[in-house]
């Protein structure tokens, strides 16, 4: 008997009324909200605008879904096409079965498009949001532990997984958790992606390329644990094939993008930095306008003052003599020294008739 394990759900269903919620499909919405959120944050930290990753997303969302799918139709097609097996369930994307190899491949002629309708180059965006994509998968494969699906081996560690359903092939037991390993592992892709994204100044689509050979990385390792049933070539999974192909892909790409394009791109979205400049340009008129007014205000204030000194000590408005003004005062000045010999002579005559009265009287 265990003593400990992580057990699975009893369903991964429950239905309100007639609305089947699946816990696959809440763990595929919860990434990608989760991938968009991130992407937009990084997007605008870079210099893009806001909202731009998710109207990019709605692109590249539906392609990624519907590349993911046919991957693992085509490459599992015994499962929908065989004897037996109803072709119709190849369409049932709830029960589970998405590639992420076809996931990223189509999601990114997605992406694409998306971008060339925004005018921005897909490596910048591809970048913004790669940790982001890394953290949906690790929130996606959450689904699979709803589904009882994409267990490995038989194991007896205290974390291994109970499976408890018998369908589609299954055999109960106590298996190690690969889905687990593999949300562990794309965390911390994420993280990884984040510093070194900050550390390096990574650009041109290197930061995506990171995230993609971090993933096969692990992913090849992961792989080698399962024990459903796959395609064999040479005595690995097809998906560990294809896992060591990508791989060596992006980290091609890494070495060549950093030889021939060096550092970030300056811009990544054109008309973000058009609104940038107009709203940096309105600011400068708003102050040159600002800095002109008030130095109107004060030539004013400063011609008043000089002019009401000017009142006081007779100069004018300009600091000048007011010539006006002294010419008046000067004036004033003569007249009152004309006026003033005339009041003294009068007392002297008055004077001088009073001894010729006395005179006469004598």
């Amino acid at each position: 008997m265990e003593l400990a394990y992580i057990p699975s759900p009893s369903r991964g269903v429950i239905h309100l009324g007639p609305i089947p919620l699946r816990g696959y499909a809440f763990c595929i919405i919860i990434g990608v909200f989760v991938a968009v959120w991130l992407g937009n944050r990084r997007w605008i930290a870079r210099g893009g605008r806001a909202g731009t990753v998710a109207d990019i997303a709605v692109w590249a969302v539906p392609f990624g879904l519907i590349g993911g799918r046919l991957y693992h139709v085509i490459t599992d097609y015994e499962l929908y096409f065989s004897e037996g097996r109803d072709w119709v369930d190849a369409f049932k994307i709830w029960e589970g079965g998405l590639g992420i190899w076809g996931a990223i491949a189509l999601g990114a002629l997605g992406a694409w498009i998306g971008c060339r309708r925004r005018g921005i180059p897909l490596p910048a965006w591809a970048d913004a949001v790669a940790p982001g994509i890394a953290l949906a998968q690790g929130i996606g494969r959450w689904g699979n532990w709803f589904n009882q699906e994409l267990y490995g081996k038989a194991s007896d560690l205290p974390w291994a997984l109970h499976i408890t359903s018998s369908a589609d092939g299954r055999v109960p037991g106590y298996y190690q958790p690969t889905f687990l390993y593999e949300s562990l592992w794309c965390i911390g892709v994420a993280f990884l992606v984040i510093w070194a994204d900050r550390r390096f100044r990574l650009g041109h689509g290197r930061a995506f390329a990171l995230y993609v050979a971090a993933y096969c990385a692990g992913r090849f390792w992961i792989e080698y644990l399962r024990v459903d049933d796959a395609h064999h070539i040479l005595g690995l999974r097809l998906n560990n094939w294809t896992a060591l192909v990508v791989f060596l892909l992006a980290v091609a790409y890494l070495v060549i993008s950093a030889k021939k394009r060096p550092g970030r791109e300056a811009v990544v979205e054109p008309a973000a930095a058009e609104d940038a400049d107009a709203v940096e340009g309105a600011g400068e008129a708003d102050a040159e306008a600002k800095a002109t007014a008030e130095g109107k205000d004060t030539a004013r204030d400063t011609t008043k003052a000089k002019a009401e000194d000017g009142a006081k000590d007779g100069s004018g408005a300009d600091g000048k003599p007011d010539l006006a003004k002294s010419d008046k005062v000067e004036a004033k000045k003569a007249d009152a020294a004309k006026a003033e010999p005339a009041t003294k002579a009068e007392p002297e005559k008055d004077a001088a008739g009073a001894v010729d009265d006395k005179a006469t009287q004598g």
